[in-house]
């Protein structure tokens, strides 16, 4: 008995499997990213330092990265430690070989002596989160 309970487990569980729907074909007219390569998402700087800055002042930099893998890239998120700072950039799919730039806006107001805060960076990248830290002297 069992056996057959097994065996028919077994079957079952094949059967389910082999039933999920379609996995490849024709997507035209889907917005679909999928592609069966894998996005390496490389920034040409991970950490940045603005110096000293005087309280009150906002600054900027842009970060810049390139998709190194075989897939597209999509950055999903870029969430910061504080509302202090805030990140923006390209929600479209990123291309194996091509770039994109991920600008941080980084406002002192409040602000004294030294700050560090950092951006984690999410995407659907081989490493899917990537964590960018920027640094400032505020006087």
């Amino acid at each position: 008995m069992k056996e057959f309970l097994y065996t028919f487990f077994c079957a079952a569980v094949l059967l389910l499997s082999c039933t999920g729907g379609p996995k490849g074909g024709n997507n035209a007219g889907s917005n679909s990213t999928a592609d069966t390569g894998n996005a390496v998402i490389t920034f040409s700087e991970y950490e940045h330092h603005f110096g000293q800055v005087k309280a009150g002042k906002t600054v900027r930099h842009t970060f810049t990265f390139e998709n190194t893998g075989s897939g597209n890239l999509v950055i999903q998120s870029a969430m910061t430690t504080c509302g202090c700072t805030v990140p923006r950039y390209n929600k479209r799919p990123v291309a194996p070989g091509k770039g994109g730039t991920l600008d941080v806006e980084f406002d002192t107001s409040g602000r004294n002596g030294m700050q560090a805060k950092t951006i984690t960076v999410k995407s659907n990248a081989s490493v899917p989160a990537v964590i960018l830290k920027i640094t400032a002297d505020v006087i």
